[in-house]
């Protein structure tokens, strides 16, 4: 791999754990992905198009990745008695601000989304994508993807309106990811 891809590839860091975060729902299971991610594009690097953004293609690779860690996790857990599940939430510290508190509200109205809608949600408010960049990490139309987005926001928006204490303004902010 050049050196300079692997700089490109630590500068996606922040990013790439954002968005395992969001896959996975556990801080251990995302560090996993993340490095597993890394691995696998280290490995591939011939794979990648100077074309695609290279955001675009480890953001593929990572949700590739953890596809076929749920496979494998299904299966394994077929043939064990133990049988617990896998999905933890994050742990986070102690909330002294109000603001960290509507924070975690309205984090778990968007992990309550169906996978598909917050995946989108993510890509395209939290990390930037354009719904074309979406489209290609999640391998589905950009007219999909738009009508995803859409969906999330009013889910996301009747939910917290719903709620004792409005947070609108927080999914009003989140308006202004439109690409």
């Amino acid at each position: 791999m050049e050196p300079e891809v692997r700089v490109h590839l630590s500068w996606l860091l922040p990013s790439m754990i954002r968005f395992a975060m969001t896959l996975t729902r556990s801080r251990q299971d995302a560090d996993d992905l993340v490095q597993m991610t890394c691995e696998r594009a280290i490995s591939r690097e011939a794979q990648w198009s100077p074309d695609t953004k290279l955001e675009s293609w480890v953001f593929r690779i990572m949700q590739t990745v953890w596809l076929n860690e749920l496979r494998a996790r299904g299966v394994r857990n077929r043939h064990s008695d133990a049988g617990e599940p896998d999905e933890e939430r994050a742990v986070h510290g102690e909330r002294i601000v109000e603001s960290m508190l509507e924070l975690d509200r309205v984090e778990a109205e968007i992990f309550s989304l169906p996978e598909a809608e917050r995946v989108v949600l993510l890509l395209v408010c939290v990390e930037g994508l354009t719904y074309r960049e979406a489209a290609e990490v999640a391998g589905v139309p950009i007219g999909t993807i738009m009508s995803r987005l859409s969906r999330a926001r009013l889910t996301l928006m009747a939910r917290l309106e719903a709620t004792e204490r409005p947070a609108s303004a927080n999914v009003q902010r989140m308006s202004i990811c439109r690409r």
